[in-house]
């Protein structure tokens, strides 16, 4: 498939910001990285909207209220390796799909590493989970998550069905992070010709975040635990991304477990292709992502 200008305009802003070079590092420069961090919204868009900010446990929720009619509820949580986040580009979603559907939105912005574990950061995911059950429906609720916002997403779904609480409706996955122990053989031939991880850097983010529990831990690689009763599921993967051979086998278990799942591959795409600015190909992704929050 023929990539537009766009593309290769992507990959150039990419590589002369250095974000490769950043996920090269071990331990990684989380402090650096986070200087990309708005916790906060900015923009007319956001000033026109009914947002107001709350906190649940150490996790802070900034809602967009699109219409108080609205019974759906989309939760948006983060990618940044656990590390890091929001960035300017998760907001910059959120804006689109607030323009294009009627859905209350909440980002959540959870603790990071290394500051906080996994055990933490999945304890604060579980309250807000809850604290939005008390507010709305479970088939009214959207999970969206990208890379370890996906992990996390994934997670917080194989508890839920082991607690028999009530599921979201559909859960959208983008280019999500499905085994923090990056051992899968092909990552290292996929790594010299992904332009924004590198394996070194993302498994030196997941000790900082693991800690003392295995990497192996399904709170932290989902690919471990099960995915039987799985809602709805859409996934965004891409080719040059050294996490797309675990979301392959991930793929396959959702099928074997006879999920209802829909596959968007982004051919020689980057991780998170939906998310990035300017890039055509991203914006018929994050298209069809809204498409997907309306139905």
């Amino acid at each position: 498939m023929k990539q537009s200008i766009t593309y290769y305009i992507t990959l150039f802003i990419i590589k002369l910001k250095g974000i490769k070079k950043e996920f090269s590092k071990d331990p990684i420069d989380f402090k650096k990285i986070r200087k990309e961090d708005i916790h906060h919204p900015k923009g007319a868009f956001f000033k026109q909207k009914n947002i107001y900010t709350f906190k649940i446990s150490d996790t802070l929720i900034t809602e967009v209220n699109q219409n108080k009619s609205s019974t759906g509820l989309l939760i948006f949580i983060h990618g940044g390796a656990f590390i890091s986040g929001p960035a300017k580009h998760h907001w910059d979603t959120i804006q689109q799909i607030a323009k294009h559907t009627n859905h209350t939105i909440w980002m959540c912005d959870y603790p990071k590493a290394p500051e906080n574990t996994i055990s933490t950061i999945s304890q604060n995911i579980d309250l807000m989970y809850t604290a939005a059950l008390e507010k709305h429906q479970a088939k009214y609720i959207t999970l969206i998550g990208d890379s370890v916002g996906g992990t996390l997403v994934t997670a917080l779904t194989q508890r839920l069905i082991q607690k028999k609480q009530g599921l979201p409706t559909k859960i959208i996955l983008i280019s999500p992070v499905m085994d923090a122990t990056m051992s899968h053989p092909e990552i290292d031939k996929i790594d010299p010709i992904d332009p924004m991880l590198s394996k070194t850097g993302v498994l030196s983010a997941k000790k900082m975040c693991a800690k003392d529990q295995d990497l192996k831990n399904p709170m932290i690689s989902p690919i471990q635990g099960s995915f039987n009763k799985f809602p709805e599921t859409i996934i965004f993967i891409a080719e040059n991304d050294i996490t797309y051979p675990d979301q392959l086998l991930t793929i396959q278990k959702l099928k074997e477990s006879a999920i209802d799942i829909e596959v968007i591959k982004g051919e020689n795409m980057p991780h998170i292709w939906p998310l990035l600015p300017v890039m055509r190909e991203a914006k018929i992704a994050l298209r069809r992502i809204i498409d997907r929050v309306k139905t």
